[in-house]
């Protein structure tokens, strides 16, 4: 089989194509024949950044070819999608039963990969800030594979304003076009008026303009790997809360609630609620090029490699 992979950290020409052994489930896993796979800034950032490389990660969606010992609920022949931690741009890849969701009848591998885990995210991400109907909401990285799902997300859940935040303002009709009142680009002096909650995608220099973008009582959730500090202090005068959130921990700790938030999504879907959008497919040889799109933050919507 093909595998994408890389032997020193850098940016997107370090990625190569290489052959390697069709993996073997090992015990609570699934061997998927992978059919679409969503490409994410994390692991974009790891391949810049991390001195050792890893396996390149991520959502990955495709029919079950083996299931390994202890596998209860899935067989060969059934359609999945889910995260991958180890090896996941390749044409075979092992997902964990723990990490595993069924596609739908109707839906596609794209589809699936286009709004599970990155609306697993920003679900969680939503819940974590505990909305009110009637609040005010901002979205960083609001034309993301995440943030575009998190604009609509909450407005579904009762924000009476949402402002999404960009990178440049070619990016501000799209946003709109996913329901957000009012588009800032991270550059301006002001972000307008305060908001109840935000949810941030970016971290690094960006985190303070979004938590002084919050009001006071407010909160902002950080599901960034971009780092970033913050003054105790602006916590402090603005009786602000900054939360961490991670929805892998979700996964692991809280199944029951992980399932719930998988059905919740599609159940948008469905009633046309929400809208995962693919801004371009790539060819699994063309990782570099998806990359690229990823690095140059040019992407509106998800980025997907079809093996």
């Amino acid at each position: 089989m093909r595998r994408v992979q890389y032997e020193r950290s850098g940016g997107p020409e370090v990625l190569e194509v290489v052959s390697a052994e069709v993996p073997t489930p090992g015990p609570g896993e699934l061997l998927v024949r992978v059919e679409a796979i969503g490409v994410t800034l994390p692991t974009v950032r790891k391949v810049r950044e991390q001195r050792e490389p890893i396996a390149l990660n991520g959502e990955v969606a495709g029919e079950v070819v083996a299931v390994g010992e202890g596998v209860t609920g899935y067989a060969p022949g059934y359609r999945v999608t889910g995260l991958v931690f180890g090896h996941g741009y390749a044409d075979y890849a092992l997902l964990s039963v723990a990490m595993a969701s069924p596609i739908p009848d109707g839906a596609s591998a794209v589809d699936a990969v286009a709004l599970v885990r990155s609306g697993l995210v920003a679900l969680g991400a939503l819940e974590a800030a505990n909305p009110l109907e009637g609040e005010s909401a901002l979205v960083t990285a609001a034309a993301s594979g995440v943030g575009h799902l998190a604009v609509q997300l909450a407005r579904v859940r009762g924000a009476s304003r949402v402002v999404g935040a960009v990178s440049d303002q070619s990016k501000a009709e799209f946003v709109r076009g996913l329901g957000a009142d009012e588009v800032i680009e991270y550059g301006q002096e002001s972000w307008g008026e305060p908001v109840d909650y935000a949810l941030d995608a970016v971290g690094g220099d960006l985190l303070g303009p979004a938590l002084a973008a919050v009001g006071p009582g407010g909160r902002l959730v950080y599901y960034s790997s971009g780092g970033g500090t913050i003054q105790a202090y602006d916590l402090l005068v603005g009786a602000k809360s900054v939360i961490g959130f991670q929805v892998a921990r979700i996964a692991k700790g809280q199944p029951e609630l992980f399932d719930q938030w998988r059905q919740e999504l599609w159940q948008y879907v469905a009633s046309d609620q929400l809208r995962p959008v693919v801004h371009a497919e790539f060819a699994l040889d063309a990782a570099a090029e998806a990359h690229a799109v990823i690095e140059d933050r040019g992407n509106l919507g998800k980025v997907v490699l079809i093996p």
